[in-house]
């Protein structure tokens, strides 16, 4: 199993981050993607990716929420810190608690999708109560080869498809797929195995019966074996299909 966005490196793991890591690697994760927030998450990142050299993988990018209006600056850091890079991310764009800054993030947005272009990495998209300023962006950024993860998905398979119009995205689908009355379910039976990845967002988001308690990445088997039963496969096929895909996105295989 790989685990496409995980915080390895917030502090919520510092009383016993190898143990952490430990407990993955027993439930059958073989890589963790660590997407970047800001400036400040930059150095314990960093830390985590020398310690555990190839499970932890890079992703450089802006946070939407850690956009204001002299976001210059922790733009031009991140785009220093994009070397050795699987990914642009974490990016996208966040109305759930203000709009203030919502201009500022769709310019920030654009700049790293052009990032992920010059590069040609995957980007890691965070949007949330933001679809139609996403979905604009993407269509004005649109490139052949774009590509990347529609991290924590909440919308519809329908929005998920319109997006699939200006690139090629796979669905990050976490713990919010194991709670009671969640619309995830629905969504994910209409949407191709081969279109969705795993993901903790750890230390949050943890999947039942972990919910309320700190996440991590050994809870991926709860989403993997919830989504199998959402889906009435096995869930051998689920970590088949979402292994692969992230593989095949990150180009990981290189890094085994």
């Amino acid at each position: 199993m790989i685990d496409t966005h995980v915080h390895l490196y917030d502090q919520a793991f510092d009383p016993d981050r190898d143990l952490v890591v430990a407990r993955a690697k027993q439930a059958g994760v073989s890589h963790c993607i660590l997407p970047a927030i800001d400036k400040s998450t930059f150095r314990a990142q960093a830390v985590c990716l020398e310690l555990y050299p190839g499970f932890c993988h890079k992703a450089s990018g802006l946070h939407p929420t850690s956009i204001g209006r002299d976001y210059r600056q922790e733009l031009d850091f991140a785009y220093s810190t994009l070397q050795g890079a699987v990914a642009i991310g974490e990016v996208g764009l966040d109305a759930y608690w203000s709009r203030e800054y919502m201009s500022e993030q769709i310019l920030a947005l654009e700049e790293q999708v052009q990032w992920a272009r010059e590069l040609d990495l995957p980007l890691i998209i965070h949007s949330r109560s933001s679809f139609p300023e996403l979905l604009a962006t993407l269509k004005k950024c649109s490139y052949p080869g774009m590509r990347g993860i529609l991290h924590a998905w909440s919308g519809s398979a329908e929005i998920f498809r319109e997006a699939n119009r200006y690139g090629h995205f796979l669905m990050g689908i976490g713990g919010v797929i194991t709670y009671r009355n969640a619309r995830l379910a629905g969504v994910v039976k209409e949407i191709d195995l081969t279109e969705i990845v795993l993901e903790t967002d750890a230390p949050w988001l943890s999947p039942v019966p972990f919910r309320g308690q700190r996440n991590e990445s050994a809870y991926l088997e709860n989403i993997a074996r919830e989504l199998a039963r959402v889906r009435d496969v096995n869930p051998e096929t689920v970590i088949e299909h979402t292994t692969q895909n992230a593989l095949s996105l990150f180009f990981l295989e290189k890094h085994e």
